[in-house]
């Protein structure tokens, strides 16, 4: 049976050698937000693995190991992009993460956001924290446009809600894309642009290259 257990001792990453996380100061009311590291991931793990199995915010269906979730972060980090935790009394309560949008090149400017709630935390500016750290990020980067790929339904209702919240907008909807729990699924698509979005030509990002 899954339990939510208290992570393993991280090593917290210097906000100052990598990237500034506004949230290193946290007023009393905002969850401490800090970079993600391998000790996180049994942790996050447990906490995704929750989603897969009981809910429908990720369309996967098999719990990926600890190993597939460090091949993961070691990908998004290569990346240049964020891979956030947020922590309460040392235990990982959400992570969330940005990751580049489609693998073609021309893509290269587009990201896409995740963010995961640990259960029993919902409703304490949790997701809020994380997603606007990622969202700030990304913004301090060469990246443009930001998306998310919700799943459809009363169950991710919040996470629709927060995203509008965060200023995204809904534009669009993929029909019976994902069948799970014995059910077929839609998919919202949300998307905000991140700093001066198309209004002006991007940094150059070299073809080939992930940043």
């Amino acid at each position: 049976m899954l339990t939510f257990a208290p992570p393993s001792p991280a090593a917290h990453v210097g906000a100052s050698s990598v990237h500034p996380l506004r949230s290193a100061g946290h007023a009393p009311h905002v969850p401490p937000v800090r970079l993600a590291d391998p000790a996180d991931l049994p942790a996050i793990q447990v906490l995704y693995a929750h989603h897969v199995l009981q809910g429908l915010a990720s369309f996967e269906e098999i719990p990926p190991d600890v190993d597939e979730l460090r091949a993961r972060l070691a990908a998004v980090q290569a990346a240049g992009l964020p891979y956030l935790v947020a922590e309460i009394d040392g235990q990982v309560v959400g992570f969330a993460y940005a990751s580049l949008y489609r693998a073609r090149s021309a893509y290269r400017h587009t990201v896409e956001d995740s963010v995961y709630v640990a259960p029993g935390w919902a409703g304490r500016g949790i997701g809020a924290a994380l997603l606007g750290e990622v969202i700030r990020w990304c913004e301090a980067g060469p990246w443009r446009q930001m998306l998310a790929v919700v799943g459809q339904g009363d169950e991710n209702a919040g996470s629709m809600a927060l995203h509008e919240r965060m200023g995204f907008e809904r534009i669009g909807a993929l029909r019976s894309v994902g069948f799970k729990k014995g059910r077929w699924l839609d998919t919202g698509l949300m998307q905000r642009p991140l700093g001066a979005g198309s209004a002006t030509l991007p940094v150059s990002i070299p073809v080939g290259q992930p940043r």
